[in-house]
């Protein structure tokens, strides 16, 4: 009877642990952004320091199977960190690559963590490679169809390594494993990034240098459900690239490209 009491004692006496880990975290990142106003740039460099030893202790404490829900609690963390524009126009985004190495490296099929690792950790950190590095490695542990819709991992690793880095031969690359990947599959969703993927690799086999194809990347950017921050990013980007937006009576954007390069 001792023994069982204990069994069921032990893991919950853990899992309590990890929760008021997460708690703690919570409240005092929750307290860094009730201060936001009146603290000095000092105090905040102080506060995301404290905030990297926190996670630098998590990457090393042993998770007792409860990797998810570490996961989980860091990637709360996150978006509190990323969505507090006030702070982040003061420090910079640089902790955003150190929130996922604990949530990939405890979820490596967490789908959603890798969108926003490629918004936060390429385009507002300016750190694609470690973007890249952290998506390659969580590829290992993903298959096509697990977990589902993972192709979306290889397209946010193409749009990385062409938009961030220029290198067009491994976007290429990427977008076709997307293609792959998404073809496997029959829904409308799958056939329509497996069709879009399979173009732009092809594209980029013939025109690695193409403004049109980075255009056409910046687009996904765009069209990916971004905030209004990526949103007026990319604009930018197409603008620049000799592109236009165009917005429809419906209220949606339509891009006009300049002639193929």
């Amino acid at each position: 009877m001792l023994l069982q009491r204990k069994a069921i004692a032990t893991p919950l006496i853990i899992c309590v642990s990890i929760l008021g880990i997460g708690l703690i975290q919570f409240l005092q990142l929750q307290t860094l952004i009730d201060s936001k106003k009146s603290a000095s740039l000092e105090t905040l460099k102080k506060e995301i320091k404290s905030e990297h030893l926190r996670l630098s202790f998590l990457k090393k404490m042993p998770t007792f199977s409860y990797k998810n829900l570490i996961a989980d609690l860091v990637y709360l963390n996150f978006l509190q960190y990323f969505g507090d524009d006030e702070v982040r126009d003061k420090t910079g985004y640089s902790l955003s690559p150190e929130y996922f190495e604990v949530i990939l490296e405890r979820d490596p099929r967490f789908l959603a963590a890798y969108r926003s690792l490629s918004i936060s950790t390429s385009l507002y950190a300016a750190m694609p490679e470690r973007t890249i590095a952290l998506s390659e490695k969580g590829l290992k542990s993903i298959s096509p169809s697990v977990p589902e819709r993972s192709y979306y991992v290889w397209r946010y690793k193409g749009v990385d390594e062409l938009l961030f880095l220029g290198n067009a031969k491994a976007a290429q690359q990427s977008f076709a494993m997307a293609a792959n990947w998404a073809s496997k599959f029959s829904d409308p969703e799958s056939q329509l990034i497996a069709n879009t993927s399979q173009r732009t690799a092809e594209f980029l086999s013939r025109n690695p240098n193409s403004k049109y194809a980075q255009i056409s990347t910046w687009s996904m950017v765009l069209n990916n459900h971004a905030d209004e921050r990526t949103q007026k990013r990319a604009i930018k980007e197409i603008e620049a690239l000799g592109g236009k937006i165009v917005t429809t009576p419906e209220g949606t954007n339509k891009i006009i490209f300049p002639p193929k390069d």
